[in-house]
């Protein structure tokens, strides 16, 4: 059972740094295709269909992003460090989350907003 935990464990991370590249990617593909839209117009109605195909994967990583690190936090090691190294650690991973929080939420709105305009 204990192999099976840790084979799980390292799944959900793998799926979590998955699914952030793949949020990543398809911003990415966003702003390349409205920078295309923009310029060809004949195309224009097709690449705002592929736009907006892109932000709605965009939102499904950012769920799994959300989902898988919180399962990641039962699996937090307690005091593997020490007790000063770890309360400095869980404020610097409470500042990262924070962080990471507006950089998805700020880049999914931003996704939104280009891709439906």
């Amino acid at each position: 059972m204990e192999t099976i935990k840790k084979v799980l464990i390292v799944l959900n991370g793998f799926i979590h740094d998955f699914a952030t590249g793949y949020w990543l990617s398809a911003l990415i593909a966003i702003y390349l295709l409205h920078g295309y839209r923009i310029q060809a117009k004949a195309g224009a109605g097709f690449l705002a269909d592929i736009e907006r195909f892109f932000f709605w994967n965009a939102v499904g990583a950012a769920v799994c992003i959300f989902a898988t690190g919180g399962m990641r936090s039962f699996t937090y090691v307690n005091n593997f460090y020490g007790p000063e190294a770890e309360a400095t650690r869980r404020k610097m991973l409470i500042a990262k989350h924070v962080i990471l929080f507006v950089v998805v939420g700020g880049g999914t709105w931003w996704g939104y907003c280009t891709a439906f305009r």
